[in-house]
């Protein structure tokens, strides 16, 4: 092992950019995308969990209970990600990808078992810490794994896939909650294990997933790095040919080190890259809000305007799930081939332009609940993709020693400036059943993700195609190298 402060070179990043696409990649997208799915089961889970947690054979939750437990998962999220985040950086990304999802199959299991108020809250804040946590490790993961010229794609549809999640979660909980199916007071529980039993399965099939070798090699590792890599093509050449190479792979110096302080991490994001802070700030908290406002009050909007039966809401997230999971697989390969600045502004202006007059539609009274559904699904066909987008940029445009650290940061920050508010705003305007007063929040939702397509034109990185490397140079890269 190449000790610390030692100058070496390096081809590990060239290496795992030429790779053409392969069924370990595959095994990548599957074993580490999958977390968005079971962020997506939890939260719709527990939406539609309320009636039965409220209920004489659930926990006899009152609606305060329900919101306060829903608010400690976000807040578990949030210190999660901040936490584990952290660990990412310092201890690798495989580790950190083992424990969280064995905390988020230990926690909802819990749920499951949960005996009053105070201890579904503590195992939903638990929850939430595991989901937290994936962020910054997964995310971090993909983008060090994947090739350059599928980055983009990649990154965008992975995380498009949360509403596979919500979709499973909505129809899941129709058959659990219903009574002639099974017993009731084992059907919100079985819910939770169902979860629990999920994230078991992921956590045997990540076994198989290696260290990122771009991490290692910037921790000193270098020997181990080459030899994840070589394990790599050997796996990759069993099934494909790697593609001819007419010169030498292009070599990096770097500096072995061990962790980032965080007086790095402040330098990184406010002093080297303040633009780039300002792009990820702004593209998070816009589509937070977007998204948070929309999905937590969809049920309210449904039944208070539309008088659509509670039973029934489930069936109409379907719709709305499958404009989301659509958006970034049908625009992601764009992102890699039109460009960055490009898609992301414009899924995050049409997203915000369709918004506005979709607001004004209802305000005239012009939607019915199908209508209104299906405006909902062409919306967030692009919000999805321009969602996604925001993890991506925050995930990509900085140092890989300060990567997970970025992105948790900015997962955390764009939950608490753009997440937490927007659900609890929308249903007041609801609550006072006027039209026009949702139309307000309708031009406010739509009116921040038009903010967020000018951040984007002005402040975006062309970062398509290109080594993660090029986008943001190493901490640890050789003091002559650096520009």
């Amino acid at each position: 092992m190449r000790g610390v402060g030692e100058v070496f070179e390096t081809d590990v990043p060239a290496r795992l950019d030429r790779l053409p696409w392969s069924h370990f990649h595959w095994l990548v997208v599957a074993a580490l995308g999958i977390t968005w799915i079971l962020d997506g089961l939890e939260v719709t889970l527990v939406g539609a969990l309320a009636p039965a947690l409220k209920g004489p054979l659930g926990l006899g939750l009152s609606d305060a209970q329900i919101g306060l437990t829903a608010s400690a998962y976000v807040f578990g999220v949030v210190v999660g990600a901040v936490v584990f985040g952290r660990l990412t950086d310092i201890f690798g990304r495989r580790r950190m990808f083992m424990i969280t999802v064995g905390i988020y199959a230990a926690a909802t299991v819990a749920s499951g078992f949960s005996w009053d108020f105070w201890s579904f809250m503590l195992f939903r804040f638990a929850t939430g810490m595991g989901i937290g946590g994936e962020y910054g490790a997964i995310n971090s993961a993909i983008d060090e794994l994947v090739p350059a010229r599928r980055r983009g794609f990649t990154a965008v549809a992975v995380n498009g896939t949360w509403w596979v999640g919500t979709a499973l979660g909505a129809v899941g909980s129709t058959f659990l909650l219903d009574p002639a199916v099974i017993s009731q007071d084992w059907g919100w529980r079985l819910a939770f294990f169902t979860g629990g039993l999920l994230a078991v399965v992921i956590l045997f099939i990540r076994r198989y997933v290696p260290e990122s070798p771009r991490w290692l090699m910037t921790h000193g590792r270098h020997e181990e790095a080459q030899a994840i890599v070589a394990a790599i093509e050997r796996r990759v050449e069993r099934r494909t040919a790697l593609p001819p190479m007419f010169a030498p792979h292009p070599k990096i110096r770097l500096v072995g080190r061990t962790r980032t302080s965080w007086s790095e991490v402040a330098i990184t994001l406010f002093k080297t890259h303040p633009k780039r802070t300002v792009l990820g700030v702004i593209l998070m908290a816009t589509q937070a809000f977007c998204y948070n406002a929309i999905f937590f009050t969809y049920a309210q909007m449904l039944t208070r305007f539309y008088d659509v039966p509670p039973k029934n809401v489930g069936w109409f997230i379907l719709p709305f799930a499958l404009g989301n999971v659509l958006g970034p697989l049908v625009l992601g390969r764009l992102f890699d081939s039109w460009g960055r600045r490009p898609m992301i502004g414009g899924s995050y202006a049409i997203s915000g332009v369709l918004l506005c007059l979709t607001g004004w539609m209802f305000a005239q009274g012009m939607l019915t609940a199908e209508t209104q559904t299906i405006a909902w699904s062409v919306i967030f066909f692009f919000a999805s993709a321009a969602a996604s987008a925001a993890y991506l940029t925050v995930g990509e445009l900085f140092p890989l020693e300060t990567r997970a650290m970025t992105i948790s940061l900015f997962v955390a920050f764009g939950t608490l400036l753009g997440g937490v508010g927007a659900p609890a705003l929308f249903g007041a305007l609801i609550g006072q059943g006027e039209r026009g007063e949702v139309f307000l929040g309708y031009l406010l939702g739509g009116g921040l993700m038009l903010v967020g397509a000018l951040a984007a034109w002005f402040l975006g990185v062309k970062a398509e195609r290109k080594p993660l490397e090029m986008v943001a140079a190493p901490l640890s890269l050789a003091s002559e190298e650096r520009r």
